[in-house]
C-alpha cells in the first residue's frame, strides 16, 4: 500500500452496539472499495475482521480489528471494534487513535445501550462523531423512528444528511439532502435522478432545516442566506465539516450493509467530511518533567504510540501503533522510554484483518504494525533515541468479574503463567494475581464472555486447559472476650528431650489494630532467649487460622509466665508451647468471624437509582449516599460484604440493562452475622 500525506488519512472507528452490523459494514466498505473482491458473512466466520476462533464460534467481535482501504485519493483506516459490553476497553483502544468514530445503529432495534455507553466515552474524549442507520431493508425497519430515539438521546446535534427512499425490502435509495438529489441502487450501482415526487414536500422541509442549521456556524454564511442566497452544496459540506471535527454537529446517513446501497456515499461523507489527523488537537506529551504538544508533521521527530498488541502463530508478537509525529520507515531504531531499550522497526506493514501488505513508510497520522518489538507493550511510547517523550499511559480498565484458575494436569503450572502472561500483553483488561492466602490464582476481566474467552485460548495458542472455580472470600477471625491459657510442650525421646511452658492471656484489639505481644516474664521463668520463640509461635497460628480456620487478626497477647528445663528446652519447645497456648486461649475468648466489606461506586442513570440501591440492601449493603454524575446519572456509594458481590458485574448488567458500572475495593473487615457461620463454613470445606 502506498503512503498517503496526513490530509488524505482518515483514522475512523466504527462502533455501535453487538449486532448493529459494524463487521457486515466493514466487510461491505472493503468490498465497495475495491479492497477485498467477495463478500464474507459473519455467521459463517469468513469475514475479513472476524477471524480468530473465538470471534467465528460466538459470531461477535471480541477484538478491535484493523481494516484500511483507499478511496478517491485517501486512505480510511477502519478499525472494527466489537460491540459486546465485555470488550468496552477495545472501543477505548480504538478511541485513542481515531479521529472519527462512525456510529452504527439498526434501524430495526434503534438506540441500544452499548451505543449510548460509547457515545458518552466519545464525548469524554471530544471525540469527533458520525451515525449510519443500517439495515433500512429489514422488517420494521423505521428511519424517522430511529432518528427521532438519535435526537432524544444524543441532543440536538445530530443532523441528517441523507432521508431514505423506499421503506424495508422496498428501501433502493437516499435522498440528498445537502444537493436536493436521489441516488438510487436498483442496478447495484449509484444512479442520481430527481427526488421521488411523493417525498418531495417532506425533502425540501428537511433541507431547509438542515441548511438553516449549518449556516448558523458560519457568519458569512448566515448574513448571505438571510439575504436569500443560498449556499452552495460545497459551501455547507465545508462548514458541516468544521462542525464535525468541533464534535458540535453529528451527521446522519443512512443505507443498507447487506444489500450495499448508498455505502459509497458513506466512503465518500467520511473522506469530505471527516477530519483528517490535522484537524485533530496536537497530541501532550510528557517530557522532562512537564507536558508539550506536538503536532502531526510528517517532517517532525518520529513518535509512535502503541494502543494494541496481538500475538501471530506465525510471526510472533505484532505491535500496532499510530504515528504521532515524523515519518517512520523499515529498520528505523526508536527508543521505548519507559523501559529505555532500542527498538529496531525491522519492517512495517498494515492489518487488513490478519492479512498483511508491506508498507514502505509511515507519516504522521497514519496506523501501521511492526513484529518481533523486544519490550514493548499496549501503551508504550516510541519516540527517537534521547528524546524521552512519553505518551501518558490510558488508565487501566477496572476489573468487573473475577474467577480462580489452576491446570487441568499437574506439572502445568509454568505453561499456565507463560501463557497468562502472553495474554496480558495482548488484553490490557486482564489482570492476573496470586492469593498466598487462598492459595488461588485469580483472573480478573470485564465479564464472563471475556474470561470464558481467555480460558479457551489458553487451550488453544499455548495448549493449557484450566479448571475454574469461585474466588474464596479471605475471612478473618477475632475474639471479642479475654481469656488465658498454659500452653505445655513435652516431649521426651532416646536424648535430649523437649520442654516448654508459657502461660498467655489474650485480649481482643481494636479494628484494624493488628497484633501486639507483651511480655511480663520476671524472674527468670522463661530465658530471655526463649521469649522471641514463644512469639514467633503464636504468629505462625494466627496465619494458619484460629478455630474455625482462618487467620486471626485484632489480638493482643500478654506472656506473664512459664517453665523451662535447663536441658530440655530450646526455642522449638518454646515456640510450639506459645502455639498451642494460643490455640486453647483462642478457643476460649468467643471467638467471632470477620468478613471483607467491599467500598462500592455504582454510576446508574437516575431511572434505576431505586432498583439498585433495594439491591444493595438485599445484599446486606449499606448505603452512604449519593451524588449526581452528570448526564442524567447518579452514584451510589455504599459499604457492602465482599461475599454479596463476587458477581456483581453480572447482576449489576441484568438490574440496569447494561447502563450501569462500578468500581469496588477493599475498605474494612466487620463482623460476620452468626447465622452466616453454617454457610460460610459449609462453601469453606467445599473449597477445600
Amino acid at each position: 500500500m502506498k503512503s498517503f500525506p496526513p490530509a488524505k488519512i482518515r483514522n475512523v472507528a466504527l462502533v455501535g452496539h453487538g449486532g448493529a452490523g459494524k463487521t457486515t459494514l466493514t466487510e461491505a466498505l472493503l468490498h465497495c472499495a475495491g479492497a477485498i473482491n467477495r463478500v464474507g458473512r459473519v455467521e459463517d466466520g469468513t469475514t475479513t475482521t472476524d477471524f480468530e476462533p473465538e470471534e467465528v464460534k460466538r459470531t461477535i467481535s471480541v477484538a478491535l480489528s484493523l481494516a484500511p482501504f483507499e478511496w478517491e485519493g485517501h486512505k480510511v483506516n477502519l478499525i472494527d471494534c466489537p460491540g459486546y459490553a465485555d470488550f468496552l476497553h477495545e472501543v477505548d483502544a480504538a478511541f485513542q487513535v481515531a479521529d472519527l468514530a462512525v456510529f452504527v445503529v439498526s434501524a430495526v432495534e434503534g438506540v441500544e445501550v452499548q451505543t449510548e455507553v460509547a457515545w458518552r466515552m466519545a464525548a469524554d474524549r471530544q471525540l469527533p462523531r458520525m451515525i449510519f442507520i443500517n439495515k433500512l431493508d429489514r422488517e420494521r425497519a423505521s428511519f424517522e423512528r430511529t432518528l427521532e430515539q438519535l435526537r432524544s438521546t444524543f441532543g440536538a446535534g445530530v443532523a441528517p444528511l441523507e432521508l431514505p427512499i423506499g421503506e424495508e425490502a422496498a428501501f433502493h435509495g437516499v435522498a440528498d439532502l445537502l444537493t436536493d438529489k436521489a441516488i438510487t441502487y436498483d442496478t447495484g450501482k449509484a444512479v442520481e435522478g430527481e427526488i421521488p415526487e411523493e417525498m418531495e414536500a417532506q425533502e425540501h422541509q428537511v433541507h431547509d432545516n438542515l441548511v438553516e442549521g449549518i449556516v448558523v456556524a458560519d457568519d458569512d454564511l448566515m448574513e448571505r442566506y438571510l439575504e436569500g442566497d443560498t449556499p452552495s452544496p460545497k459551501e455547507l459540506e465545508e462548514t458541516l465539516a468544521h462542525g464535525v471535527a468541533s464534535a458540535t454537529v453529528f451527521p446522519v446517513i443512512c443505507g443498507s450493509a447487506t444489500k450495499e446501497v448508498a455505502l459509497d456515499r458513506l466512503a465518500q461523507f467520511i473522506c469530505e467530511i471527516g477530519p483528517s489527523p490535522l484537524d485533530r488537537p496536537p497530541v501532550t506529551v510528557e517530557a522532562g518533567g512537564g507536558t508539550q504538544e506536538i503536532p502531526c508533521d510528517p517532517a517532525g521527530q518520529p513518535l509512535a504510540y502503541v494502543f494494541r498488541t496481538l500475538a501471530d502463530p506465525y510471526v510472533g508478537k505484532v505491535s500496532i501503533f499510530k504515528v504521532l509525529s515524523g515519518t517512520i520507515r523499515p529498520d528505523a531504531v526508536l527508543t521505548n522510554p519507559r523501559t529505555h531499550a532500542d527498538e529496531k522497526l525491522h519492517g512495517l506493514f498494515t492489518l487488513r484483518g490478519k492479512e498483511q501488505d508491506q508498507l514502505t513508510e509511515l507519516p504522521a497520522g497514519d496506523i501501521g504494525a511492526v513484529a518481533k518489538l523486544t519490550d514493548t507493550h499496549t501503551g508504550d511510547t516510541l519516540a527517537p533515541k534521547g528524546t524521552p517523550v512519553v505518551i501518558p499511559r490510558p488508565e487501566p480498565p477496572v476489573p468487573a468479574l473475577s474467577i480462580a484458575i489452576h491446570p487441568h494436569s499437574k506439572g502445568d503450572e509454568d505453561k499456565l503463567m507463560t501463557g497468562l502472561h502472553r495474554l496480558q500483553d495482548e488484553d490490557p483488561a486482564l489482570f492476573i494475581r496470586r492469593d498466598d492466602e487462598t492459595k488461588q490464582t485469580i483472573l480478573s476481566g470485564a465479564g464472563e464472555t471475556h474470561l470464558a474467552i481467555v480460558t479457551e485460548r489458553l487451550v488453544r495458542k499455548f495448549g493449557v486447559e484450566v479448571d475454574t472455580e469461585e474466588v474464596r472470600v479471605p475471612y478473618r477471625e477475632t475474639i471479642t472476650a479475654g481469656a488465658d491459657a498454659e500452653g505445655k510442650y513435652k516431649k521426651q525421646t532416646g536424648g535430649h528431650g523437649q520442654f516448654g511452658v508459657a502461660n498467655i492471656k489474650v485480649e481482643p484489639l481494636e479494628r484494624g489494630q493488628g497484633f501486639e505481644f507483651v511480655d511480663q516474664i520476671v524472674g527468670g521463668a522463661i530465658p530471655r532467649q526463649f521469649i522471641p520463640a514463644v512469639e514467633k509461635g503464636i504468629l505462625e497460628r494466627m496465619e494458619m487460622g484460629g478455630v474455625y480456620g482462618y487467620p486471626v487478626v485484632d489480638v493482643k497477647v500478654v506472656l506473664y509466665d512459664g517453665k523451662f528445663h535447663s536441658v530440655d528446652s530450646s526455642e522449638m519447645s518454646f515456640k510450639m508451647a506459645g502455639s498451642i497456648g494460643f490455640t486453647e486461649a483462642m478457643a476460649k475468648a468467643q471467638p467471632v468471624l470477620l468478613e471483607p466489606i467491599s467500598l462500592l461506586e455504582v454510576t446508574v442513570p437516575a431511572a434505576y437509582q431505586g432498583d439498585v440501591m433495594g439491591d444493595l440492601n438485599s445484599r446486606r449493603g449499606r448505603v452512604q449516599g449519593t451524588e449526581p454524575a452528570g448526564d442524567g446519572e447518579q452514584t451510589i456509594v455504599a459499604q457492602v460484604p465482599t461475599s454479596e458481590i463476587m458477581r456483581y458485574a453480572i447482576d449489576l448488567r441484568s438490574l440496569t440493562g447494561g447502563r450501569g458500572r462500578f468500581r469496588a475495593r477493599h475498605d474494612h473487615y466487620d463482623a460476620l452475622p452468626q447465622h452466616l457461620y453454617k454457610s460460610v463454613a459449609k462453601a469453606e470445606e467445599a473449597a477445600k
